[in-house]
């Protein structure tokens, strides 16, 4: 341009342009400032795009597949394994093991009887007892039991109870004790089996004689003993050591 303002003949092509030059820089301080604004707001697009452009549109489509398929297959494997430990608990032909309840139900409503101890003894010593007027060497005896009756022990159920395994067994029993003719609960168990008998030297008075007392004489001569015995106990210990 001249400096009357007025175009001067352009021989480039170009389009006219009206282009002013401040004489002072600071009046381009808006033009700086605008130019600076663009910046920051491009600066602030990058950033927005970087953070959620994955989750923009299809951004968002892959993690999501991989999400689903990491799901599934661990929901695959959690029913395989149920699957399979349900299937081997009812298998025919595996035992399953009764429940608590079950257990603690049978225990309640069926209670183990006791079982009678047995221990050994001294041998019998060399005395007579007399059976049904009879006198008989205790030496003499073999796979027979003596039952020691103390006098009014109480203990007519346990006696026979006594009586009745040892005759069921086959196995002879001697009801021994101090006035044991008379005693009704002699009488009652002598129904179910065994024999009276007396020991008139007392030589069975070193066995202990704590209640009711059962001395088992086994085939071989050896010689065991049971004190206390109760009712409903456990008598099969007894005829083992008689070795029926």
């Amino acid at each position: 341009m001249n400096p009357g303002g007025e175009p001067e003949r352009d021989e480039t092509g170009l389009p006219p342009v009206d282009i002013e030059i401040p004489d002072d820089a600071r009046e381009l301080e808006r033009d700086v400032q605008a130019y600076h604004r663009e910046l920051r707001a491009r600066r602030r697009r990058v950033r927005s795009l970087r953070l959620f452009g994955p989750l923009a549109k299809d951004g968002i489509v892959l993690p999501l597949l991989a999400c689903c398929l990491m799901f599934a297959l661990i929901t695959g494997t959690l029913l395989t394994v149920f699957t399979a430990a349900g299937t081997d608990q009812r298998q025919p032909g595996v035992t399953r093991s009764p429940s608590h309840a079950t257990v603690s139900h049978a225990t309640t409503s069926a209670p183990v009887a006791p079982v009678a101890v047995v221990h050994p003894a001294a041998r019998l010593p060399d005395a007579i007892i007399t059976v049904a007027g009879k006198p008989v060497p205790l030496r003499d005896l073999s796979t027979t039991v003596l039952a020691l009756v103390p006098a009014q022990c109480g203990c007519s159920t346990a006696l026979t109870d006594l009586v009745s395994a040892m005759a069921a067994s086959g196995i002879p029993i001697l009801l021994v004790g101090p006035g044991t003719a008379q005693s009704s609960q002699v009488a009652a168990a002598l129904t179910h089996g065994g024999e009276l008998a007396s020991d008139p030297t007392d030589a069975l008075r070193s066995y202990p004689q704590a209640g009711l007392t059962a001395i088992l004489i086994s085939a071989s001569g050896s010689v065991y003993y049971t004190e206390r015995l109760k009712p409903g106990e456990n008598l099969r210990a007894l005829t083992s050591a008689l070795g029926a």
